[in-house]
């Protein structure tokens, strides 16, 4: 490698995105890359000149342990959908003329189905224009959505999360007792895919039932058929914790969180925000069942755990930030980097790179068969497939009893 790379953070963080920017700086610079720019918020910063050299901030091998570490992206993040090459050649040439003057060899973008979109439109252009840069998407999604790889990294520790709290969750729902019972819903992210709230799953263990129902937007939500789980329910036991994923809907594809509110704001790709799902069932049980209800939304703290990081996670997350780089210097262009699962048990995983152009766009969805037929709960399936991305622990480096995390000053007073 004998030009410079640039790498960019896009869409919502994950716990183990900075172990992928990790490793395209370390694999970057032992490849003979000259600078390693960092985009500031993504490819919106870079259409405004904001990048730094990552040398500045990343002196030694302890910053690179930080780095890792620390939840968040460390170069800012950005939701910003890039328009369509022949509406809008003038931002390509802005964003290629930018390119031009760092003397960028690759460009490394790590995010999810959204980022793919901006590889794969800047690869389309480098093609139409003969440009020789080279644009490699890294895969990171709690989601766990993004097509054609096994997983993505920052799903296995959102996961580890997720099971850990809904298992803290259970035992508090259990301390005390109502006349009429307790009913706790958990919102946990997923908006078309259940990855995420199917996790919840691993709650359940020799020490602890589990959550008592699992809802995936996969499956459509029967509002009735659910209050009635839940009276049959109560009358065996005094709590009932349930998961629910923030994008379940009805039948005819209404979020169950527009029945309580109207969800305003759509971002750039045009998604709704989807919130309000867990307080909405509550309300709707305490009126209907008369028990006292609670709402929990884990919210971004599913996604900022670091602290409940899986080791399996943040190894993955520095590889396929590794092989980004390897591909671009190997000569790949519109392509992003691919987890294979070999085996189960033991778990063996590697990477191979994929046509982006297959990716982006495209979600994965919880296959139906790790689904129950009801569309009440998940199966064994589903438990064999992420038990192995929860493994093994990253200990955070402690400073006066909190965890460290590696600091780039923003301005911010």
């Amino acid at each position: 490698m004998t030009g410079n790379v640039i790498v960019g953070q896009s869409g919502g963080p994950t716990a183990a995105i900075n172990s992928s920017l990790a490793g395209v700086y370390r694999t970057a610079k032992d490849r003979g890359a000259g600078k390693v720019y960092g985009m500031l918020h993504g490819i919106k910063g870079l259409m405004d000149e904001q990048y730094i050299d990552l040398s500045d901030y990343i002196k030694n091998d302890l910053d690179v342990e930080l780095l890792k570490r620390t939840p968040a992206a460390y170069l800012g993040s950005c939701r910003f959908k890039l328009p369509e090459i022949h509406e809008d050649m003038a931002t390509y040439e802005k964003i290629f003329g930018i390119l031009k003057k760092l003397e960028i060899e690759a460009l490394i973008y790590i995010g999810g189905n959204d980022s793919m979109d901006t590889i794969k439109k800047l690869s389309d252009y480098a093609i139409l224009t003969g440009s020789d840069i080279r644009f490699i998407g890294c895969p990171k999604t709690i989601d766990n959505d993004l097509a054609l790889t096994d997983h993505t990294p920052g799903f296995g520790s959102a996961a580890k999360y997720i099971g850990t709290s809904v298992k803290e969750i259970i035992r508090d729902s259990y301390c005390l007792e109502y006349d009429k019972g307790l009913v706790t819903i958990v919102e946990i992210m997923g908006r078309n895919a259940g990855w995420l709230t199917g996790a919840s799953i691993l709650a359940k263990g020799e020490d602890c039932e589990g959550p008592d129902l699992i809802y995936l937007p996969e499956v459509p939500f029967d509002i009735e058929k659910f209050k009635e789980r839940v009276l049959k329910l109560l009358k065996t036991q005094s709590s009932v914790v349930i998961c629910i994923s923030e994008g379940i809907h009805t039948k005819d594809g209404k979020y169950v969180c527009e029945l309580g509110n109207n969800v305003e704001f759509v971002d750039a790709f045009n998604h709704k925000q989807l919130t309000g799902t867990a307080a909405y069932l509550c309300n709707y049980i305490a009126a209907e069942v008369g028990c006292k209800t609670r709402a929990i939304e884990l919210s971004t703290l599913q996604r900022a755990g670091s602290h409940l990081a899986s080791r399996v996670d943040i190894l993955e997350a520095y590889q396929v930030g590794g092989a980004a780089v390897l591909a671009a210097d190997e000569g790949d262009t519109g392509k992003m980097v691919t987890l294979i699962r070999h085996s189960d048990d033991p778990y063996q995983c590697g990477t191979e790179v994929k046509d982006v152009h297959k990716i982006a766009n495209d979600e994965k969805l919880v296959p139906r068969n790790w689904i129950t037929h009801d569309g009440t709960y998940v199966t064994e399936a589903f438990i064999t497939y992420v038990r192995p991305l929860i493994q093994g622990d990253v200990s955070p480096i402690m400073v006066d009893g909190i965890p460290r995390h590696i600091y780039r000053p923003t301005g911010k007073k």
